[in-house]
């Protein structure tokens, strides 16, 4: 009876507001029926523009570093590394929450353009790059402007239906991750094209004077295809004040529904007061956020220290790996991260939930990760199949544990909150991910010079680091430091 009394409120309460964008969207989602197939599309390509050139660089950064001739030693190279890496994600950092402020304020859509558009000018420039400062330059603005990611994922929460939801922050981590492999690969396989492909890129042609051009042109255009079909996508902010007061029909209902309310609902409005209260005190958010950080700074450690250590040579433990080899490795991982998500994901996730899931997925990497300094004593096809399931595997769990956080970071605000909240997810995120690729980039120089050191030597001690952040974020998904909104 209480259940029909609250039914019949929420569809009395449903007001639409003329020419307010967010009340279109409403009333199309209420209207809608089917999978929503086009949102999805949208979602995810704009998703992976923005995650394309975070970690495309990473198969050639090695080489890059050495024609800019500031590593006076090879085992310098990955110091070096790790500043370049890091600069995008500072710039990240300084600018994120006010990107969210402004989404929440003038709109998602015009957050959106900017953010495709600063990834075709910037990326672009890096790919010129002439010396080391201006590869850290250029990277710095690129993440400055790269307002994408914590816009779209309140963008995601808000243009499907509820129970489509576990199938949108999946997409935004889906496209994200597979951006995450596809980048590095088109690195791999575009880089130094005029050594490659001699047949078609000549030593005298642009890409032949700018052996890193290719693959950032590539995304650079990729970004301004996504940024016309972004013309076209719906607004999600309502341009109107809440309105809460009710008419004299629902007072009845209301009193009804009142009278029949459980205890659910008390935890219910609780949870309603809380997400509307500041944002820092909101301890659901915050807790989902700092686990969230965590994991994303093992994330890109993973992925710079990846590309290291399979472009090092065999003799510092690594695999000598050309950047071909590496992106056909990462090639492979991204299709096998994409039917994951796509067929796999959200049936776990609502099978588990969010937080077994991320907890699960978590504890799971700790031995694949292991295993990769014994796969370097391997050869031949044994070291290939290994390397790609363990890659694979890595990618695929590393990936769902992020889309866990997700879903738990935007149910724990309003649409109000959400992309101030997301935009201080992305801050901190990205001052965690700033941290990654140059702690990384000098773990991996140190290992080189400790290869016969008695415990933990070479590329043992930078797994074993890795799987300690992992398990943090493991020890972190636990009461009573994670609280989810309802709980």
């Amino acid at each position: 009876m209480a259940d029909e009394y609250k039914e019949a409120l929420l569809e009395k309460q449903t007001t639409y507001h003329e020419g307010c964008p967010g009340c279109k969207v409403e009333k199309m989602k209420q209207l809608r029926r089917g999978y929503p197939y086009l949102e999805l599309s949208f979602v995810w390509i704009v998703v992976l523009s923005t995650s394309l050139p975070i970690s495309s660089l990473y198969p050639f950064l090695y080489y890059m570093i050495e024609d800019f001739g500031v590593a006076k030693t090879e085992k310098d190279i990955g110091f070096y590394a790790g500043f370049i890496a890091c600069s995008f994600m500072f710039g990240r950092a300084l600018t994120s929450v006010f990107w969210g402020i402004v989404a929440d304020r003038y709109g998602r859509k015009p957050i959106i353009l900017l953010g495709t558009i600063s990834i075709a000018v910037f990326n672009a420039l890096f790919g010129l790059s002439l010396n080391f400062w201006m590869a850290i330059g250029t990277r710095f603005l690129l993440g400055s402007f790269n307002c994408l990611l914590g816009t779209m994922k309140a963008y995601a929460s808000e243009i499907f239906r509820d129970e489509y939801q576990a199938t949108a922050m999946s997409a935004v981590s889906t496209a994200w991750g597979i951006g995450l492999i596809i980048g590095p690969a088109l690195g791999g396989f575009l880089a130094q094209p005029a050594d490659k492909y001699p047949n078609v890129f000549s030593k005298e042609s642009i890409f032949g004077r700018f052996p890193y051009a290719l693959p950032c042109f590539t995304i650079s255009a990729f970004a301004l295809v996504v940024t016309v079909l972004c013309c076209f996508i719906p607004e999600t902010l309502h341009n109107h004040k809440q309105d809460n007061t009710l008419d004299d029909d629902s007072y009845e209902i209301t009193e009804a529904a009142a009278r029949n309310s459980t205890a659910s609902t008390g935890k219910t409005e609780k949870h309603e007061k809380a997400s509307q209260g500041p944002l820092l005190k909101n301890w659901p958010l915050m807790s989902s956020i700092i686990v969230y950080c965590v994991l994303c700074l093992h994330d890109t450690a993973y992925s710079e220290i990846f590309a290291l250590w399979a472009n090092s040579p065999r003799k510092y433990g690594g695999l000598s790996y050309s950047t071909n080899d590496v992106g056909t490795v990462l090639a492979i991982s991204g299709l096998g991260l994409f039917c994951f998500q796509v067929f796999v994901y959200p049936l776990v996730e609502r099978l588990l939930g969010p937080v077994l899931v991320t907890r699960f997925a978590g504890a799971l990497m700790i031995p694949i990760q292991m295993s990769y300094p014994f796969i370097a004593n391997l050869s031949g096809l044994s070291q290939s199949l290994m390397l790609n399931c363990a890659s694979i595997l890595i990618n695929v769990l590393s990936v769902s544990a992020i889309t866990g956080l997700l879903i738990l970071q935007n149910k724990a605000v309003d649409q109000r909150q959400r992309g101030a909240a997301n935009g201080i997810a992305m801050t901190a995120m990205s001052l965690f991910k700033t941290v990654g690729p140059a702690g990384a980039g000098i773990l991996f120089s140190l290992s080189e010079r400790r290869l016969n050191a008695s415990f933990l030597p070479g590329s043992h001690m930078v797994f074993f680091v890795l799987n300690v952040i992992v398990l943090v974020g493991v020890a972190l998904t636990f009461k009573p430091f994670l609280k989810t909104a309802r709980s």
